[in-house]
């Protein structure tokens, strides 16, 4: 009876004992979970932050910019006549705008002007995005510029060609261009996937050694699309579009592929001139639906906002930045004039820039680093003058603005 009588006692400290056990468990552990979201929540709420961050896009007083304004319109004006210029300007200074218009025609059947909203193709100005977005998973961790592409697909049939090789244009990769319209045989444009795949079936010869030389190639930028993809498990477009256009709020951008998407409010199409007095719509290749070498589309305002927005830190470190507007080099050391996505000037101009032709679309984007100024140019008419506009406007800005 007394044995029985001190087993119940011991089981009842027992039992009070792991109550109280338990109890602190579930104390310590609930402790943890509010802390932790209370962490996560404070995360989100600063991520928040920045991602509605708003970027504002600062001009200069009228009075102050009257008389470059009036030049440069005198110059749109002359251009849109002389040279059958149908686009928009934009050129900043200090990261502020001093002047933006735009001159011509958005459609010529329906004699629709341009605007402020028109949307222009990039062409190969969207290089910059591409690397922009291989920049970002290098900084995640997802990539190293070291990694060749047999890394990511194993039966690429060009060996030891790195992403580095691929951004600096010196991977020595033969032109896609070719193989689509000499190699492939269905009746719809491919896409990165099918590119990637013809790629390696074609058995066509790489033009020479990785790194050994420069040699500007569209290939090596769909490839670098197309590594985005398959590490991100996503489409290209998606990606650039939550991971740049929205983060810098570049809300009239996009990534477009012939056949795939469909056409947006605003977007146009290019044109070449006929005959002296007509204008031909320019139809679509079989090269349109790769995107990574070209095929983003903008306003030009946006644009600006991914200038602010790249060279401020919003979206890539200095690091990083600093790669992207450094000179390459060969396997010899030479050097090369580009770095990632973007042509670099150290002679007498010092500048940054890019600039594109496709289907109509001419493109620029420079930056003059002495002056710190930003001149944007986009036209949908097959203008072929983007150099000397340039410089044409770089003079008539030094010359009359007094700020």
């Amino acid at each position: 009876m007394s044995a029985l009588y001190h087993l119940k006692k011991y089981f009842k400290e027992i039992l009070v004992v792991l109550t109280i056990a338990l109890c602190a468990f579930f104390f310590v552990s609930n402790s943890l979970v509010i802390k932790e979201k209370e962490v996560v929540s404070k995360t989100l709420n600063v991520n928040q932050l920045k991602e509605e961050s708003p970027i504002l896009i600062e001009r200069y007083p009228e009075a102050s910019t009257k008389k470059v304004r009036l030049k440069l319109d005198s110059l749109l004006k002359r251009i849109n006549k002389r040279h059958d210029f149908h686009g928009a300007l934009l050129v900043a200074k200090n990261e502020k705008v001093l002047y933006h218009n735009q001159v011509g025609l958005a459609d010529f059947q329906k004699k629709i002007p341009l605007t402020k909203e028109s949307v222009f193709q990039l062409a190969s100005v969207s290089k910059q995005f591409t690397a922009a977005a291989i920049m970002l998973l290098h900084e995640r961790e997802k990539i190293r510029l070291s990694d060749t592409i047999n890394t990511y697909f194993p039966d690429f049939p060009y060996e030891n060609v790195t992403i580095q090789n691929l951004l600096n244009h010196t991977g020595g990769l033969p032109k896609y261009f070719w193989l689509a319209e000499h190699k492939w045989h269905q009746s719809w444009a491919p896409r990165n996937s099918e590119m990637m795949a013809l790629l390696e079936s074609s058995n066509v010869q790489r033009f020479y050694r990785p790194g050994q030389k420069f040699d500007y190639s569209n290939t090596g930028y769909f490839v670098l699309a197309s590594i985005v993809e398959k590490v991100t498990g996503s489409t290209f477009a998606t990606f650039v579009r939550s991971n740049i256009f929205e983060p810098l709020q570049m809300n009239d951008s996009y990534v477009y592929s012939f056949e795939n998407d469909s056409i947006k409010e605003n977007q146009l199409v290019g044109y070449r001139l006929y005959r002296g007095s007509r204008h031909l719509k320019i139809g679509s290749t079989v090269n349109d639906a790769i995107v990574g070498d070209k095929n983003v589309y903008t306003t030009i305002e946006d644009l600006f906002k991914w200038t602010i927005g790249l060279n401020t830190g919003r979206l890539l470190t200095k690091e990083s930045l600093n790669l992207m507007y450094s000179k390459g080099e060969t396997i010899y050391g030479k050097e090369i004039p580009y770095g990632f996505g973007f042509r670099i000037d150290t002679n007498k101009q010092k500048s940054i820039y890019h600039h594109g032709r496709w289907n109509g679309f001419s493109t620029g984007l420079t930056k003059y680093l002495d002056d710190d100024l930003v001149v944007i140019v986009l036209e949908h008419t097959s203008f072929n003058s983007m150099k000397a506009l340039n410089k044409t406007i770089k003079g008539i800005v030094v010359d009359n603005l007094k700020v």
